[in-house]
């Protein structure tokens, strides 16, 4: 969602395909590194498939994720929600709670726990959408799926409402803290920009305004500030080509890095400048730094590991330290866990698991 993505799943399962195809088994047969002093008690949540964007309930006690798992009857991504304490996946299908249609992405709970949103294709056609050549002129592409609209639905999948119907893509909604508030991306103006709404879907207003995709935006744990990742194509050429890719409904993620800005859009600030695919972005349980995922380090490009970084840029920090790919952390609301995605001990195999641990600063 780099949260959330289907942008950002489609992102990593290209990423993880392709890297699979140049690393061993015994690369990927770790479940934590001794570098990794941040981690402990790691635990493996699922095996199999690729699993991502796993989003905390406002109690803590469940997480709601998406999954292409066609063990599970999912063809395409669909959203699933496990209870943390008995979460048995190895062995049993989580609970299903998007419809089975379509390809969904970007779930999340809303307050109370009781009710859920995520962003779905099926009102447009009920099979899954036709993928793009994940590569042009050897650049990687995802596409940005003009038949997503934002739905909120019950614990059972019963479809409640749908909050967005602009004839344009609509996804990667987030619910701030406080519980007031969604954020999203739509191309509603022409270009990829973040707006926020308020629960019900009323009260739309745009966030940002400068050319680039903008996405995969959270609220911090005050709910006053946004961070997420964007491109920013400055040279005639780089303009043309994100123009070009967009009039054909897709983006190229190569090249992000991570802002954050007041939730009206104001003070908006460039985090970092490390080149490359900086993204998934989260707060800190402090509100003071951010946890991301980035290939700036990586000499193939394929290789993604967590980092962390002071809201000013600076104090760069190496989280994890994987051989493979390591993307989408989301702390708890309480701070004392972090969920993320991995391709680490999936046996050389192009799975990515979620993985759970306890954090210590």
């Amino acid at each position: 969602m780099m949260k959330k993505t289907a942008l950002l799943l489609f992102l990593f399962s290209t990423l993880t395909s392709t890297f699979a195809q140049h690393h061993s088994a015994s690369n990927a047969d770790k479940v934590k590194y001794d570098a990794e002093k941040h981690f402990t008690n790691i635990r493996q949540l699922t095996f199999g498939g690729d699993n991502a964007e796993a989003y905390w309930s406002f109690d803590d006690s469940k997480l709601i994720f998406q999954a292409t798992n066609p063990g599970w009857d999912a063809e395409c991504d669909q959203i699933f929600i496990t209870e943390i304490a008995t979460a048995d996946m190895k062995n049993t299908r989580p609970m299903l709670v998007s419809t089975g249609h379509g390809r969904t992405t970007c779930s999340y709970f809303l307050p109370g726990d009781t009710t859920i949103l995520y962003a779905s294709t099926h009102e447009h056609d009920a099979v899954c959408p036709h993928k793009p050549p994940r590569e042009i002129d050897g650049n990687y592409v995802w596409p940005v799926y003009d038949s997503y609209d934002i739905f909120t639905a019950d614990l059972d999948g019963k479809i409640l409402s749908q909050l967005t119907t602009y004839e344009g893509y609509d996804a990667e909604a987030t619910v701030s803290p406080r519980g007031d508030l969604i954020v999203f991306t739509s191309v509603r103006t022409g270009d990829l920009e973040l707006f926020t709404m308020n629960i019900d879907g009323s009260n739309v207003k745009q966030v940002t305004d400068e050319l680039g995709y903008d996405g995969g935006a959270f609220f911090s744990p005050d709910g006053k500030k946004l961070v997420f990742r964007a491109s920013r194509p400055k040279t005639t050429e780089e303009v043309k080509k994100y123009k070009d890719l967009l009039a054909d409904g897709l983006v190229m993620p190569t090249n992000m890095e991570i802002f954050v800005c007041n939730v009206d859009g104001s003070e908006l600030t460039q985090v970092t400048n490390l080149g490359n695919a900086n993204w998934s972005p989260f707060f800190h349980p402090s509100g003071e730094k951010i946890i991301f995922s980035s290939n700036h380090a990586a000499k193939s490009g394929f290789k993604f590991n967590l980092f962390m970084v002071n809201l000013d840029g600076s104090g760069l920090e190496q989280i994890s330290h994987d051989d493979v790919f390591d993307a989408f952390p989301v702390f708890s609301n309480d701070g004392k866990y972090l969920v993320f995605s991995s391709n680490r001990n999936n046996g050389g195999t192009h799975d990515t698991n979620l993985f759970l641990v306890e954090w210590r600063d």
